[in-house]
């Protein structure tokens, strides 16, 4: 397969130009631009899944529920009653 050279590159801008006209070449390049990054953006999320990671689940916690909770640790013979 050719590489495109800089005058094909020159010549397929030039049709494009006569095709679409100067207002909407913005809008054309707004609509590739946003599939590029779309496409980027479903390839990346794809190669996470495949690879297993998941940037939706948040990270492990090193504290357990109801641990480190209370403001001060009960201590044998302290005042608090505790269930027996």
């Amino acid at each position: 397969m050719p590489n495109i050279g800089p005058g094909e590159l020159i010549l397929v801008l030039v049709i494009v130009l006569i095709i679409f006209g100067p207002g909407k070449l913005p809008d054309i390049g707004n609509a590739i631009g946003r599939g590029v990054r779309e496409f980027r953006k479903a390839s990346t999320d794809l190669e996470d899944t495949i690879r297993g990671e998941s940037k939706a689940a948040p990270p492990p916690s090193d504290t357990k529920a109801g641990e480190g909770s209370s403001a001060a640790p009960s201590t044998p013979g302290s005042s608090t009653p505790e269930a027996k």
